[in-house]
């Protein structure tokens, strides 16, 4: 009931205190954390399962608001506090008025980073959503080399009588020094490891060793130039994780995992432990005002530098940092023994004020880990925070997933942006062309990406059966990979993996090269002015002109060469011309398809008796109509079926086209000008 509310990490430090007290109740001297024991034995495997196990599509994706964060935020934080101390010492009188700019600044930057220890121990517990764990966690692990670089920097110059422009210039050259150097080495060591991890198959035994000993190799040789040896372990831990886990065997990745995880609880136990022994044991020298004020601008500088940062990071983040989400982000800058034995690294000829500033920063890791660590749960379930989902990946997640990032590189190309994506693309088509076939042995080199995934996911799904003892109830969707690989009594069997012949591999390269190539070609903008005629337009639109003109003289022959009107009959003569000529109303030979007009003459109906009847008749389906039909419906005018789409009536000159109908039709039955067809083109005269 009490880990539920009090976090593990302010339990810890209390039984530190009470163990701390009973050694000294009984006369004893207690231990004090020494920080070569911190650096070089109770730090590194904390870091080193925090990079081998790091999430690192989410890493990448918000590097460059945990750079932001970890860099800017860290040095606002050294230069606000070490400023405000300085003028606080100033001004409190003779007690705190030797204490000088650098040696505040120095203290500043002890101080100023958040811990990537204490981060775990609180962050692990509350399950708070991955975008703000990684970049409160992100940001603990990078601020490394800004806290190196500052450190070593002022303890220097503090050594120095007259500090030059020179000096500070160099000192800025050398941030960028420790945080690529200690990249570089861990990427070196990283490789290696891998390489390493091809040729131990015969050897499975020790196959976990040579991760430990390679990435412990790369901290040790980082902190021998002081590079950044947080960095170079995370550096490493990335590199060498996909290559050594294709070819070391599945007991030996269990091994890694189990061992990482239980090497780092030790070490964050005993860290915990020390501190609250330490506190105890240690000299100290309490001003209130000095505490006080740094505690207080400790709370002050973290706040306005999320705050601020955080406005201008939104301008350029698709999803948006919430108001929420800062208070979360500003209020989970823990500090913790990464602060403390720096300072107990101080020098007391260089700075006699040591005993003071290790009471402030006991003073501030206690604040943060035990009020701020115990208040972040219920603050969180208060604001109600997206918290962590504990889903299993899935292969239809990781296909979408790979189905969005080749759409967005896609996208990328034809707009011709290089973007994160693009680049992404590079480094992964560069990695399955050479990387992989030196650093990952056998046929798994080739396999791809999606493949891979769901072997492991096949793995797992088996060993789960195995364990829950239900062996005989394998379904058969578990392959007999899976089986081999946990029974390794049977013989193995090479996996088969789909090839194609090399001719059709060729072919389907070729198809792809001629059609995709030109899309990465890189458009300044988008112009219509710059856009690639098409070679079929300007013959389609001469097409399209030769037809309007046609259209234009057909219109004119309708108009000037037809024969005067007569005039409208009475209805008794026209009843009378039709009893007497009934032929000359007969339907001709060439009008099959005019529309039907049924008249009685015996009616003694006025002319708007005329009914129009149905246009398409029965007969007009494509055969003519029966002389049955032909009696019974009266005289017809037959429409003419459309012609196919496509074809030129222009140009493909027929006996029975509307031009020639309307001809024979205009000198019996004149009217005024036809007016455009439904659908035709309009062009303006004179074009």
């Amino acid at each position: 009931s009490v880990s539920s509310i009090v976090p593990e990490s302010c339990l810890l430090i209390v039984v530190g205190l009470l163990v701390g007290g009973l050694i000294k109740g009984v006369g004893e001297e207690p231990p004090i954390l020494k920080s070569n024991i911190f650096f070089l034995f109770l730090l590194p495997p904390i870091i080193l399962d925090a990079g081998y196990f790091l999430p690192l599509r989410q890493f990448t994706e918000n590097l460059g608001t945990i750079l932001i964060f970890a860099v800017v935020g860290t040095l606002w934080n050294a230069f606000f506090l070490g400023g405000l101390m300085y003028a606080v010492c100033q001004l409190s009188g003779p007690s705190l008025n030797h204490i000088g700019l650098l040696a505040n600044l120095l203290f500043g930057s002890i101080i100023s980073a958040v811990d990537p220890v204490a981060v775990l121990a609180v962050f692990e517990e509350i399950h708070i959503n991955e975008l703000l764990h990684i970049l409160v966690f992100g940001e603990s692990l990078l601020n490394d080399a800004v806290t190196v670089v500052l450190y070593h920097l002022f303890e220097e110059f503090a050594n120095f009588e007259q500090v030059t422009i020179l000096d500070i210039i160099l000192g800025f050259l050398s941030f960028f020094v420790v945080s690529l150097g200690g990249v570089f080495v861990g990427v070196i060591y990283g490789v290696i490891a891998a390489f390493t991890s091809r040729f131990t198959s015969h050897i499975r035994v020790i196959e976990p060793l040579f991760v430990f000993l390679y990435s412990y190799m790369a901290y040790l040789s980082a902190e021998l130039f002081h590079l950044s040896g947080i960095m170079a372990l995370i550096a490493s831990g990335v590199v060498m994780r996909p290559y050594v886990e294709a070819n070391i065997s599945h007991k030996s990745h269990t091994t890694i995992k189990y061992f990482l995880k239980m090497w780092s609880s030790v070490s964050e136990t005993l860290i915990f432990i020390f501190l609250g022994v330490s506190t105890v044991a240690g000299h100290h020298y309490w001003n209130w005002t000095f505490v006080i004020s740094t505690l207080f601008f400790c709370l002050i500088a973290r706040v306005l530098g999320v705050l601020v940062l955080t406005w201008f990071i939104n301008k350029f983040r698709i999803v948006k940092l919430t108001p929420k989400d800062q208070f979360i982000i500003a209020y989970g800058g823990l500090r913790g023994a990464i602060a403390f034995s720096l300072c107990y690294l101080l020098d007391y000829k260089h700075f006699g004020m040591r005993d003071m500033f290790l009471t402030a920063i006991i003073t501030v890791i206690f604040f943060t880990v035990f009020v701020q660590g115990m208040t972040i749960r219920p603050l969180v379930d208060l604001l109600a925070v997206k918290k962590k989902q504990e889903t299993k990946r899935s292969i239809n997640e990781e296909i979408h997933t790979q189905f969005l990032d080749h759409l967005l590189t896609g996208i990328e190309d034809i707009c011709g942006h290089y973007g994160h994506h693009h680049w992404k693309d590079k480094l992964n088509r560069f990695n399955k062309k050479y990387v992989k076939k030196c650093l990952i042995a056998g046929e798994r080199s080739k396999e791809p990406q999606l493949i891979a995934f769901y072997h492991k996911m096949e793995m797992k799904q088996a060993i789960e059966l195995v364990e829950s003892g239900g062996i005989g109830k394998i379904p058969s969707a578990v392959s007999t990979v899976s089986i081999q690989n946990i029974n390794p009594k049977t013989l193995p069997v090479e996996r088969v993996l789909p090839a194609l012949s090399k001719d059709k591999e060729e072919e389907i390269r070729k198809i792809l090269r001629n059609n995709l190539q030109k899309t990465r070609q890189r458009l300044r903008s988008y112009n219509r002015h710059t856009l690639v005629a098409d070679p079929y337009e300007e013959a389609w639109n001469q097409m399209l002109l030769r037809r309007q003109k046609a259209r234009q003289l057909e219109q004119k022959m309708n108009n000037y060469l037809t024969v005067p009107a007569h005039k409208l009959d009475s209805p008794t003569m026209s009843r009378a011309r039709i009893g007497s000529d009934p032929l000359a109303y007969e339907p001709k030979a060439d009008s099959e398809n005019l529309p039907i007009i049924t008249i009685d003459p015996a009616s003694p109906q006025s002319p708007e008796s005329v009914d129009l009847m149905n246009e398409l008749p029965k007969g007009c389906g494509g055969l003519p109509p029966s002389p049955e039909e032909e009696d019974e419906e009266g005289l017809m005018m037959r429409v003419k079926e459309p012609s196919s789409p496509g074809t030129d009536d222009v140009f493909t000159p027929e006996s029975n086209s509307p031009g020639n109908q309307r001809m024979q039709r205009c000198l019996s039955d004149p009217g005024p000008p036809p007016e455009p067809e439904e659908g035709e083109p309009f062009i303006p005269k004179g074009q």
